[in-house]
Formats: structure tokens, sequence, C-alpha cells
């Protein structure tokens, strides 16, 4: 016997996989309050704003497959385009604020954004590139309209004039809703993209995947959330998408001042975040010998979350917990859990595999991680090289040296970049860095490997030392991380060449540990020496 799908009658709903379609929040919880730049809103008024901007960007032109560029700080503005645009077919393009001038104006033009809404901090910006920006023919300010003596479009002017919000209407789920570049260090920025489909599998997936969390480690109806990933970063992970979804109390922050952060959680009673380990570390910097009143669970990504960050974090009340994932996979691929009696570490590890993500590792001379899920950029638009290198062999490839631990968790070994040859060993540049932040002096530590002609390459490293502990001897650290050879947790090939104290450790635009800028000011600083 063979069974077939029934077809519907001809008053059946397919239901698409539409962005709008997550906004069930917006009814089961219609007065429950979202704080911005000192406001309050409620869900319904955020329902109704959607409505007003979308029919505002109908009324200037915008329709179904045109690019709307967003370049803004975090707040009720973005939530508000995160949903309208798409909604109403056009596609959402997030801005990189943090990228150099020249890069901004890249991703626009290459985008081929019609219409650029943006916040008044990046107006001489917008007015130095605008120029050079032919497909855009409107600019929208993210500001309250005030009378500023020019002629300028404001968001809430356009919001203030519509008589009546937009009709949303129904559309193929497989459309595109969002693009974005991606913030490697080296070449341009790469564009990825993402359909109504998979942004919608992705909410769902994440959501599931948090609330089968242990306590303390999950986000559900009953939290507070502030986003401290930029919203122009692969959707804040996602997580307002869920937020909204769910109707949780929503706090945005604008731009990410650490007592501003702190004053934020102690007012409201934030208590689920996500954010980078340099961020963490920023906060741990303001409370100093204080802690936050309120347990605050930080979902932690973009670079390894060490034991001993996550360690210093608990002592401030901060419950971290690793996840997992990259640009062009949406962005979580997992997220790590600790149940009560396992050890603490395993919540820094990249973990299990969300609902609908599978993934297995291949010896390409390491077992790079390859990944699939319903929701993975399907190329690098304009990029066939490197979509096809992306996609070899229809696995995901993710660059990164993965291992699976004896209960099926993922723990990240380094990017294959950043792995160290040297005497025909590897070394993990990321073990490296964990063993040498449990140095008491040491705040923060990278190492790269650069090129020797005896050993191929040989490790060296950055360290930023503890307020106080100025005065701590490199040479201790070496020792330091002489031990843990003895002790078989190193290979002595791994002993680095040479340390250097910095200031602070170079970063990319989304706060990552820049290892190509390490690699060259470690070269320099060799040579000068020699």
């Amino acid at each position: 016997m063979s069974l077939k799908f029934a077809h519907g009658s001809s008053e059946s709903y397919p239901y698409p996989l539409l962005i709008g379609k997550l906004l069930s929040g917006l009814s089961q919880h219609p007065d429950q309050h979202i704080i911005s730049n000192g406001k309050t809103f409620t869900y319904t008024s955020l329902e109704r704003r959607i409505g007003l901007l979308a029919a505002g960007l109908s009324s200037i032109g915008v329709e179904q497959g045109t690019t709307v560029a967003v370049m803004n700080w975090d707040d009720h503005r973005y939530l508000e385009c995160y949903f309208a645009i798409p909604m109403m077919g056009a596609v959402l393009q997030t801005v990189n604020v943090r990228l150099s001038p020249a890069q901004i104006l890249y991703t626009i033009r290459q985008s081929g954004a019609e219409v650029l809404l943006y916040h008044p901090d990046f107006q001489d910006l917008v007015d130095a590139i605008s120029a050079d920006l032919p497909a855009l023919r409107t600019k929208i300010r993210l500001d309250d309209g005030l009378d500023d003596g020019t002629d300028r479009l404001c968001y809430e002017t356009l919001l203030s004039a519509q008589s009546t919000t937009f009709a949303f209407e129904d559309f193929d789920e497989h459309a595109l809703a969002t693009t974005f570049h991606t913030t490697g260090t080296t070449g341009d920025p790469k564009a990825v993209a993402f359909s109504h489909r998979q942004i919608v599998l992705h909410t769902f997936a994440v959501a599931v995947a948090l609330a089968n969390q242990p306590e303390g480690q999950g986000f559900g109806i009953g939290d507070v959330y502030m986003p401290m990933t930029p919203m122009f970063h692969v959707h804040a992970w996602g997580i307002p998408y869920i937020a909204t979804m769910l109707g949780v109390k929503q706090v945005y922050p604008s731009r990410y001042d650490a007592s501003r952060l702190i004053a934020l959680q102690r007012e409201h009673g934030v208590s689920f975040s996500h954010c980078v380990p340099t961020i963490i570390q920023m906060l741990l910097d303001e409370l100093q010998g204080g802690s936050v009143p309120s347990p605050w669970k930080m979902l932690v990504g973009g670079s390894a979350l060490s034991p001993t960050l996550a360690a210093r974090a608990r002592d401030k009340n901060i419950l971290t917990v690793a996840g997992y994932g990259m640009s062009e996979t949406g962005p979580v691929v997992s997220i790590a859990r600790t149940n009560l009696g396992e050890p603490a570490d395993g919540a820094c590890r990249a973990g299990f595999p969300i609902p609908l993500v599978q993934t297995r590792t291949r010896d390409q001379g390491h077992l790079e991680l390859e990944v699939r899920a319903p929701w993975l950029t399907q190329a690098y638009v304009g990029d066939e090289d490197a979509s096809a290198t992306l996609w070899s062999g229809g696995w995901l490839h993710t660059q990164d040296v993965a291992e699976y631990d004896t209960d099926g968790g993922i723990r990240i070994v380094d990017r294959l970049k950043d792995v160290i040859k040297t005497g025909g060993e590897w070394v993990s540049s990321s073990v490296l860095e964990e063993l040498t932040m449990r140095h008491p002096s040491v705040l923060e530590a990278a190492f790269v490997g650069i090129p020797n002609d005896q050993w191929g390459e040989r490790p060296v490293g950055m360290v930023v030392l503890r307020h106080g502990h100025e005065a701590a001897m490199l040479e201790t650290i070496r020792d330091h991380l002489a031990r843990y050879v003895t002790e078989g947790l190193l290979n002595r090939y791994a002993l680095p060449d040479a340390i250097v104290t910095v200031a602070s450790l170079p970063k990319t635009s989304v706060g990552k540990i820049d290892k190509k800028a390490i690699r060259i000011l470690m070269s320099h600083e060799l040579i000068d020496n020699s």
C-alpha cells in the first residue's frame, strides 16, 4: 500500500513560514514592555509601529525585492526593522557599522540597497559615501523627527504621516529576507543571505534548544532579555526573533557601554543576554569588587569561552554557557550545557547540536567540523568560487578543527588557519591561551604561529596583564606554561618563543581577537628585536 500526500481543499491554508508569523507574542502578551532609549513601549505599540513603518516605506516606493539597509545601534527601531522590512517582502540589510568607511561603502553598494535608514551618529559617513552609491535613492534618519533645519526624511515623521498600517500579505517562504556581510580578516567582506523559511526554522530550533537547557542556562517567558551582540551581526544571533515570538520583556541598550549595561541589568532585572568573551571581560572590569544583584545568564560565542573567564564571571553572578556558530550558519549550530554533578568546563565547549542540525568531522589533516541544517546560507552572494569551497561535498565547511567528547558534545580545538605546526607537532592556540590565562597576572592572551626556517612555525603570544600586575615578569608566564608540559597537558614544542605585553589585544569589528593583525605585529616585534 502506498501512501500519498492528500492535497487540501481549495479553502485550505498552506501557511508559508514567514517572519511575520513569529509575532504570536504580540497577541499573547500585548502589555509586555520593550525598553529602549529611555522609553517604554508595549507589544501592542510594537505591532502598530511595524505596520506604520511598512506603510511609510511603501509610500516611498519600497516593494517586494527592494533592499533596505540599516545603520543603527541596538534599539526599538532596529527591532521594528527586523520585522517590517522582510514582512513586506523587501530585504533587510544589516550594515556592520564598525567596519571601515570603505568597507561600509562596499557592503551597501554590493547589496544594491535603494533605501538607507541610519542613526544620526553616522550622518557624516552617510554624507561622505552617498555619491558612490548609485542605487541609493532615499535616506531616512533614525531620530524623533525634530526639525534640524534640513529637508531630511526622519523615521518618526515617516511613521506619523501614515493614516493606516500596511496590509501584509503572504508570499513565497523561500523569498530572501535578510542579507549582511561576514567580517573575516582577509579580503572584502562576503555577503550572505537568508530566506524567511530559514530564519523561522532557526528561531524555532534555537528556542527549543534553550527551553531544554538545565535550570539557570535556558531562556523563556520568565526572562528579561537584553542583546549584547550587535543587531547588525547575524540577526543578533536570532534571539530578538525568539524573544518577540515568546512575548518576553526586552531591554535595548543602544551602544555597549559597560556601566550602562550593568545599570540596565540592575534596573530592569535583565536575566538573559548573549555576547562575545570580550564583552564579559568588559563587564568584569566595570564590576571590579562588586557583582550583579540577580543571576545574569549569558550565551557566549564568537570566540572560545575559557573556563578561567567563566569562573571569574560566576563570581560576579554572571552565569555563562557557550554556543557555537558562524555568520554562514545563521548562526547557531550548537549550545553547551552542564548538568548537576558534571564538570563545569562542559559549559565552555561548543556543546550539542540543536534540533535539525547534523554535524560530522572529516580528516583534512585535521578533523574539520562540517554541518548541515535547513537555515545555513546557500552561497556567498556574487562569489561562486568561495561558495563552492564553502559547500564542497554537500556539507558546509566551518574551517574549525573539532573533536567529540564521549557524551557526544563538540569541542572546537582551533581554527584551521590558527593551528600552529611546529617541529612536526600540532599545537592548539586556544589551549595555549586558556592555560596562559590561568596565570594570576594574565587578563587576556592570544597566540599565533609565525614562520620559522628550522621548525616550520613557532608559537608566539600577546598578553594583557591584570590591573595592578604590570610588574609581573614575562618569564614567570613561560615558567607557568612549562609546568603544564611537566604535567602532560602541553607539548614541549608548544612553549612560545616570545611573549609580549600589550594594553589591549587587536579585535575585529565584532569583538573577536584579530589573529591576522597579531601575526603582523609579532613578526615586526621579533624582527625589530633580532
